[in-house]
């Protein structure tokens, strides 16, 4: 089990050098067009796709620390650290789309109105296609390994292929003589940034808080309960090390059983959520009833 928590690790890395490829890519297109005809909202696209490149890079430098084993201060193992990026991530996010957003109210008072180059649109339309499938294909990878910090980047990924369609609509509407709608779209374009920047953090410190989804609760519950000797469930607590659920349990088994018999059934909960619900590691204690 732990071999394979490493090589999922080692899978999640493909996700992050790929969206780091997009967007290098990306941002220099989308700067180097912006800039030539004049669009505030594509260029503020490309400055959010830009510091991107520094939040992928956090993430790939977080799965290749979550992989180093345990040490004699890190007992447990390192497997946090993927948290951690996700949450240095959030920070750079944060960061721009403040920054988009305030550039963006200046131009619109100040009234520094363009009307991009139509190009602009094209450009915007080419990489928000781009950025979904970049978004599909790290979304997929992230629920099957079941990485935070992957799945992070396949917010992000999501969020610029959405940046870059509202992009496109405030070029497109200032063409139309509405050339204050490019500065508007580029302040909606800092509100998303910011939003998703606030998704993965609330994500990043309800996991380092030892945060744990109820309903997967549940579905370890009922997997116990379905167990032969196992009388009932006195306690069940769950947490996250990286993407991986450790279950720390207290069941009820007969009290006239001898210890043997006892530690069997113990045993058969730890297999079976190691098996079933694809668990890292489980803590049972048992206690007569």
């Amino acid at each position: 089990m732990e071999e394979q928590a490493y090589l999922d690790l080692k899978r999640g890395e493909r996700g992050a050098i790929i969206s780091i490829v997009a967007y290098i890519c990306l941002s220099i297109l989308k700067l180097t067009v912006g800039i030539l005809s004049g669009s505030e909202a594509l260029k503020a696209d490309g400055l959010n796709n830009a510091t991107d490149i520094i939040s992928s890079v956090a993430v790939l430098i977080g799965l290749k620390l979550s992989q180093r084993p345990a040490d004699h201060d890190h007992p447990y193992g390192h497997w946090k650290a993927e948290n951690i990026a996700s949450l240095i991530a959030s920070f750079i996010m944060m960061v721009v789309g403040i920054q988009v957003i305030i550039d963006a109210i200046t131009n619109i008072f100040n009234g520094v109105h363009k009307t991009p180059d139509i190009i602009s649109v094209w450009t915007s339309l080419f990489c928000a296609v781009v950025m979904y499938f970049v978004y599909r294909y790290n979304k997929a990878l992230a629920t099957e390994i079941n990485s935070q910090s992957v799945m992070a980047a396949a917010k992000d990924n999501l969020s610029d292929a959405w940046v870059s369609i509202g992009a496109a609509v405030g070029i497109i509407g200032s063409q139309f003589q509405l050339p204050w709608i490019d500065p508007l779209a580029a302040l909606i374009v800092g509100f998303i940034i910011c939003k998703t920047a606030w998704d993965i953090f609330h994500d990043a410190t309800h996991t380092l808080t030892d945060g744990f989804d109820e309903k997967e609760i549940k579905t370890y519950e009922e997997t116990i309960q379905n167990i032969y000797g196992v009388k009932g469930i006195k306690d069940i607590k769950a947490r996250n090390y990286g993407n991986n659920v450790v279950v720390d349990v207290v069941i009820l088994v007969n009290s006239d059983l001898d210890i043997k018999s006892a530690h069997d059934i113990a045993t058969k909960v730890e297999d079976k959520l190691i098996k079933d619900n694809k668990v890292y590691d489980v803590h049972v204690h048992v206690e007569p009833n």
